[in-house]
């Protein structure tokens, strides 16, 4: 079994958005690993493993426009199964 279950990705477009600032707050806050937070000031792509995918969708939509989301079931996947 995986400590985190649910691979998280999504796409946040906006304005002055700051991969830093989202990174540290996401880090803090929610519980998970393999945190990727890329982009500019206008676009900022997620990735993040964590067993509750709908605080992070619930924050990022705080900053912005979210689409592209992508919730994958990496144990099940782990298992043969489609995730």
């Amino acid at each position: 079994m995986l400590e985190f279950r649910y691979d998280t990705q999504l796409l946040i477009e906006g304005e002055n958005l700051d991969e830093d600032v989202i990174n540290d707050y996401i880090t803090k806050n929610f519980k998970g690993d393999c945190l990727l937070a890329v982009g500019d000031d206008e676009l900022i792509k997620i990735h993040f493993h964590t067993n509750e995918p709908w605080l992070i969708l619930e924050y990022c939509a705080t900053l912005g426009e979210i689409y592209d989301i992508v919730i994958e079931d990496m144990d099940r996947q782990s298992r043969g199964l489609k995730g």
